[in-house]
């Protein structure tokens, strides 16, 4: 398929879950995760972000994923459209707008009872992107906390799911408390929303992913999922609405398969969702902090995977886009040197 039927969208979310202390490392501080995903937006615009002077790193100082995304478009050239599905702040680019509600903390109640609304005014967004001549769609997302939202929506739906986490350590138990109490506060068990997708959505969603479905749902055409595990709540929405799977696709890392703390792989078996997965290696990278990607730091997002995918479509190998982020890392070393 030509880089030209292509598109690649960068869906902004935000949730008060990344503020519970332990849950996200998308970000130094829980506080600065509310900056991470116009951050990431804006950086793959422009040489640092314009909302925040650095870019977003975990606390122990690990680069966002965002530097891969930038470096596979750099390569290929594909096409980005950023589009803000609820965040705190707006990035400081051109943007689509759909709204500005971000995700409760849905221990304390439903999380986003505006998420009709926002399934209605993305879906409307993705008919729109369908009258253009594109054959592929490929969506991948930056929200902080979203792991904790995709596995509640996971367990809402009947999954016995895993996702992962951004840090080598992945905080399993903190999110299995906050999601049990979260369905103790909504009365809910495990699959009890088996057939009330759109009610697994609003007790427990984040407004990345009622996005997400909405523009899939909108756009008749391809579907590549950029992203690890939240993708697969995605795609499991997206089934339990009566989508053809076929036409969806889940592009992550190597770094999501490799990690087992999580269920990718058996998970995506269970939904019946196709897989593919970039094999970035940055394990001879002369800077620590794309090393430790090899030792479970961040692993994926901002559409990372499907970045990748873009750029080996569009002729270029894991190697070059691998070369190119070091070249991306080296400037921003450059650029912090006294």
């Amino acid at each position: 398929m030509p880089a030209g039927d292509s598109m690649f969208v960068l869906v902004l979310g935000n949730t008060e879950v990344s503020t519970i202390p332990g849950i996200s490392v998308a970000g130094a501080t829980p506080e600065l995760t509310k900056l991470t995903p116009p951050a990431d937006a804006e950086f793959l615009f422009f040489e640092k972000p314009r909302i925040v002077d650095v870019i977003p790193v975990t606390p122990e100082g690990h680069p966002t994923p965002a530097i891969i995304t930038k470096a596979a478009r750099e390569l290929a050239g594909f096409p980005v459209m950023v589009v803000r599905g609820g965040t705190y702040l707006a990035p400081l680019i051109p943007h689509v707008h759909i709204s500005d509600a971000v995700g409760r903390d849905f221990r304390k109640g439903p999380a986003l009872p505006e998420a009709g609304e926002i399934i209605a005014r993305a879906k409307l967004f993705g008919e729109e992107l369908g009258k253009a001549p594109l054959k592929e769609l490929v969506i991948g997302e930056s929200t902080p906390g979203g792991t904790t939202t995709a596995q509640a929506v996971l367990w809402a739906l009947g999954y016995d799911a895993k996702t992962s986490s951004a840090a080598p350590e992945n905080p399993q138990s903190l999110k299995e408390e906050v999601i049990n109490e979260g369905f103790k506060r909504a009365g809910v068990e495990r699959g009890s929303l088996e057939d009330r997708p759109l009610e697994a959505l609003r007790q427990f969603g984040d407004p990345m992913m009622v996005t997400v479905v909405g523009l899939a749902l909108g756009f008749k055409g391809q579907v590549v999922l950029a992203g690890g595990t939240q993708m697969l709540a995605v795609s499991a929405l997206l089934k339990a609405l009566g989508e053809e799977v076929g036409r969806f696709m889940i592009a992550t890392t190597r770094w999501v398969l490799s990690d087992g703390s999580a269920t990718f792989s058996s998970t995506a078996r269970e939904i019946g969702v196709m897989t593919y997965s970039a094999d970035l290696d940055f394990s001879k990278s002369e800077f620590k902090g794309l090393r430790d990607y090899e030792r479970g730091y961040v692993k994926e997002g901002v559409g990372a995977g499907g970045a990748t995918w873009l750029a080996i479509k569009a002729g270029f190998s894991p190697e070059d886009v691998s070369a190119k982020v070091e070249e991306l890392y080296r400037g921003l070393m450059e650029m912090k040197a006294p």
